[in-house]
């Protein structure tokens, strides 16, 4: 089994490679890493020295001073070379670095001379490099005003804030997701051949290219299809999906949710009007027994809704890797539905007397060879 350690484990990039990694224990073993270690050269030696894999991603990329931008960043390249020189350790490294390299600028700066004091210290040394040039990257809980502009733009149209533009640019965007399935793939390719070069520069491709103000537009239409009308917006398109997933991570749940539908009564009974999809997927229905759990598991990917349109259910949510739980009570009597976010394990209980009914819509059909469901108590 592959040991991997990531610096920078607890940023927006750092988490979402650490939790996946965390989904195959029979293909990699995690290597905790804890920032602080960059400031122990012992600890710091012991870390490399138990990874046969480290992804180096711990960087500053913002800050109001440049100069801490660059020399931070090349102070942690070069303490993480001195810790593998001092042990005589020899890991494959791979190095996240940034279409900003082409930029005089000193985030780019850094980021290139990181590059090149890796493949000296790989030529050096005999070891294994691959230096990563990544596009802009987005995805679910990312820092606003620090990771990207669509956690920014998230961020202000989920707490009544209003997005401004400062330059209409183009982006080149890959999804959080996307990037990491490609990290992992470079993992596995170079530990199957026989003649992996032993010192590359890999350009990754972006997977959209969007206006800042197409971008807006499109998280606006989400909040006032979404947040305002209940809506499933149209999620068939893979980018639309990514940046759904993205802002649905940003509204405050505990006040949001459990969203209340709209019941039709007269003397013949009633009408609800459980979800308005603008998109494909997979509705379904299930009675729960008094007592009974359903669940315990959580979607990388897949967007997913519980409506309860009879008896009472506790809901419960947990994002992976944190020990918050956020708790809903729902009742039939006025029927109403909670989604849920990636990576937030969940379950359904009923707590009343009698029956419990549920309506499940989820984004995608199932499949048995890929369910992307994973099993974890809340």
């Amino acid at each position: 089994m592959m040991k991997i350690g990531i610096t920078g484990q607890t940023g927006f990039i750092g988490t979402y490679l650490y939790n996946t990694i965390g989904l195959f224990p029979d293909k990699y073993v995690r290597i905790p890493f804890e920032d602080s270690l960059f400031g122990n050269e012992k600890l710091l030696g012991q870390f490399v020295g138990n990874c046969d894999i480290i992804v180096h991603l711990a960087a500053v990329n913002r800050h109001k001073d440049p100069g801490i931008i660059y020399n931070t960043n090349l102070e942690l390249v070069k303490k993480l070379i001195s810790a593998c020189e001092n042990t005589g350790s020899k890991p494959y490294i791979l190095f996240s670095s940034s279409t900003q390299e082409e930029k005089d600028n000193p985030y780019g700066r850094s980021k290139r001379e990181g590059r090149e004091l890796f493949e000296n210290w790989a030529k050096k040394n005999g070891a294994f490099f691959s230096g990563l040039i990544i596009p802009n990257v987005f995805g679910p809980f990312g820092n606003p005003y620090y990771n990207s502009v669509i956690a920014t733009f998230c961020y202000q149209l989920n707490h009544n804030e209003e997005p401004k533009i400062e330059v209409d640019s183009e982006l080149k965007l890959i999804y959080v997701g996307d990037l990491v399935r490609r990290i992992l793939e470079i993992i596995d390719r170079q530990q199957e051949a026989d003649n992996f070069t032993v010192i590359n520069e890999i350009k990754l491709e972006h997977s959209a290219v969007v206006k800042v103000s197409e971008l807006l537009n499109l998280l606006i239409g989400f909040r006032e299809t979404y947040q305002e009308k209940g809506e499933i917006p149209d999620l068939d398109d893979p980018f639309r999906k990514n940046l759904f997933n993205t802002f649905q991570c940003y509204i405050d749940h505990r006040s949001f949710y459990p969203f209340r539908l709209k019941m039709n009564s007269d003397n013949r009974g009633s009408f609800v009007e459980t979800m308005r999809l603008n998109s494909g997927g997979q509705v379904s229905f299930s009675t729960t027994n008094p007592g009974i759990t359903r669940g315990n598991h959580y979607h990388t990917r897949k967007a997913e809704r519980f409506a309860v349109i009879k008896g009472k259910a506790r809901i419960e949510i947990r994002r992976i890797g944190t020990r918050k739980k956020l708790i809903f009570e729902l009742d039939g009597e006025q029927p109403s539905f909670v989604d849920m976010p990636v990576w937030y394990t969940h379950n359904i209980t009923n707590t009343g007397d009698g029956e419990l009914l549920t309506i499940f819509w989820i984004s995608e059909k199932f499949d048995q060879g890929d369910p992307d469901t994973w099993f974890e108590e809340v």
